[in-house]
């Protein structure tokens, strides 16, 4: 069925049309205003009703205005939302983070992934006196110079040159940049291997955007970069707290040196961070290095403590009996029933990724690495996800971000609007060519 929209909408994307470039924030196409969410589910501003996947791109693991997390970020407004220095619950959310997580000895706090990504690449150059990255073709690490190297390009070049993905970025940060690509350990091994010389660091994700990592590769790269006494970095904003209360580098089993968390441990507000070993996170510490080797790192709002009191909250919630098997059951019923439906009906169109973290790929054969995902049918995705959202379902242009708060209810929905995408599929291919 198709969505409404009623006046009030209609007039805030006008104004939205005329106060913001494209009308947007940037973020999802400027076709819908969200006013409130609860649960698994928002509300547009015209009172349409979607099952959400999104999830505000991730952070709302638990779902939105969970009792316990708006009850400890009520109490705490009162007594002041910033300080610009330590508080108690930002120090107790970095306890709990070296608690969780195997790499982190010491954290450091920022307020997006953005940032933490481009800290984590800092302190590993700073930390090896060497200035290049490698890091894998199609990998997302925020919006720096650095990161936006070979994040997406249209035309793939030869390994291991990297290709700028924006205007704007000067010409000598891509000589400052290896390109590897995803799921190949032997390159990246023999990468990493001959230029252990020049590389500050390797950056990876270690479930890159939908893509599993083979079993081995990443036990590749903790091998060749542990040969050179190269730092590992896990850009683990997405996977952090999400596949394992551990991250993905429990659920995959392999330790980097530094990794990056975001989304999830804000609870919902802005906060990132940097974890890593004590010897390289020292670097953040004047008084353990000197001024020569001391890396600046200041934020206005790193840690503060409405972000760090909902992150706690959070990370409460996910410790009890049965969170992640409840998630994980919750994505396993998604997944397996959109993939028998594809077959059944025979289109050229696959799940990937992991129960929290999923979507359909339109193309067939193995999708492994980016130019595989290239062979995508963007078209097809295109009018999936135009039916999904007529459907109630919000999600992105390419992901299911599979929440504790989803239930049966919210499931039998998807389940419903899926069947009924992929049977307008069937039919519009069955329409004879005018």
């Amino acid at each position: 069925m198709a969505r409404t929209r009623g006046e009030e909408e209609q007039t805030l994307l006008d104004l939205a049309q005329r106060v913001l470039p494209a009308g947007s924030f940037g973020n999802l196409a400027a076709d819908i205003v969200i006013r409130e969410g609860r649960g698994g589910r928002v509300w547009d501003v015209s009172g349409n009703q979607y099952v959400d996947f999104l999830l505000g791109s991730g952070p709302m693991f638990i779902g939105h205005c969970h009792p316990d997390v708006m009850a400890a970020v009520q109490a705490q407004i009162p007594r002041g939302t910033t300080f610009f220095a330590n508080n108690e619950h930002g120090i107790k959310l970095a306890e709990a983070i070296v608690d969780a997580v195997a790499c982190a000895e010491k954290v450091r706090f920022v307020s997006s992934g953005t940032e933490a990504d481009a800290y984590a690449m800092r302190v590993a150059r700073a930390f090896r006196g060497r200035d290049k990255i490698l890091k894998f073709e199609g990998g997302y690490h925020g919006m720096s110079d650095y990161s936006l190297m070979s994040l997406a390009p249209k035309r793939p070049g030869n390994f291991p040159q990297a290709v700028p993905d924006s205007p704007g970025i000067p010409r000598s940060v891509r000589d400052e940049m290896i390109i590897a690509p995803f799921n190949d350990p032997a390159m990246a091994a023999s990468l990493i291997h001959e230029h252990h010389d020049e590389l500050g660091g390797v950056i990876v994700e270690p479930f890159q955007r939908l893509l599993p990592p083979k079993p081995g590769f990443l036990q590749a790269l903790r091998d060749a970069t542990a040969e050179h006494g190269i730092p590992l970095i896990f850009d683990e904003v997405v996977t952090g707290f999400r596949f394992a209360y551990g991250g993905a580098q429990e659920f995959y089993g392999v330790t980097p040196d530094l990794c990056t968390l975001g989304k999830i441990i804000g609870g919902g507000f802005p906060l990132a961070a940097i974890a890593g070993r004590e010897d390289i996170m020292s670097l953040f510490d004047r008084g353990k290095v000197g001024d020569d080797r001391f890396l600046t790192q200041i934020g206005t709002l790193s840690g503060n403590p409405v972000a760090a009191v909902a992150g706690l909250a959070t990370l409460e919630i996910l410790r009890r009996a049965g969170a992640y098997e409840k998630v994980f059951a919750t994505g396993r019923e998604l997944m397996s029933g959109i993939s028998a439906m594809l077959e059944k009906a025979g289109l050229p169109a696959q799940v990937i990724g992991v129960p929290p973290l999923f979507d359909i790929v339109y193309a067939s054969g193995d999708i492994s690495d980016y130019r595989g995902w290239l062979r995508a049918d963007a078209e097809m995705s295109r009018r999936f996800n135009r039916r999904f959202r007529e459907g109630g379902i919000l999600k992105g242009e390419s992901k299911f971000y599979v929440s504790l708060a989803h239930d049966a209810a919210d499931v039998r929905h998807t389940l419903a609007v899926a069947q009924s995408a992929v049977d307008a599929e069937v039919a519009d291919t069955r329409v004879p060519a005018q």
